[in-house]
């Protein structure tokens, strides 16, 4: 398991290039810090990104920043916003306890299906979330990237996002 099952299992050579930058931000230590990744790397996936940071204390995430692509569903800056504000409340439970799960655990995560479902638009594509930390060690925040095509109208209650877990170690 760990990084290498992971990264053999995402689809998207775009999703690939970000898990590959994070890999390589993190020279030897477990995980990289947002200051390790550069922008500069996965210039062309940035559209395609969202970063929030988690503060233990509270147990809350807020957002650092989202690409277009990620905005431009939500109609909202992340910069700033509480995940509880971001996402509608009858979601907030599950997606911050995946979150949590990723950042904390840590582990990798990747989703397939229905990437995300708001107002009157969905999307099907891949999503991938990996751990932040600034030590290295304790995570303390995620670095997400989705890739999907934008379908108007509501999806079919079958339609959901598959999710696949992978061990940090």
């Amino acid at each position: 398991m760990g990084f290498d099952a992971f990264f053999s299992s995402i689809i998207s050579q775009d999703l690939r290039k970000v898990a590959q930058h994070w890999h390589d931000a993190r020279a030897m230590r477990p995980m990289p810090g947002w200051k390790d990744i550069r922008p500069s790397a996965i210039a062309t996936q940035l559209p395609l990104i969202w970063v929030y940071r988690y503060d233990r204390a509270t147990d809350t995430f807020v957002g650092r920043l989202a690409g277009d692509s990620i905005e431009q569903v939500f109609g909202k800056s992340f910069r700033g916003t509480p995940m509880k504000d971001i996402y509608p409340e009858a979601d907030y439970p599950r997606l911050f306890a995946r979150a949590r799960r990723v950042t904390c655990e840590p582990a990798f995560y990747r989703g397939t299906g229905t990437v995300f479902r708001h107002v009157d638009r969905y999307g099907e594509g891949e999503r991938i979330m990996l751990p932040l930390s600034d030590d290295g060690v304790q995570g303390d925040g995620l670095l997400g990237a989705t890739i999907y095509d934008s379908y108007r109208g509501v999806p079919s209650d079958r339609a959901v996002e598959t999710e696949a877990w992978f061990a940090f170690a």
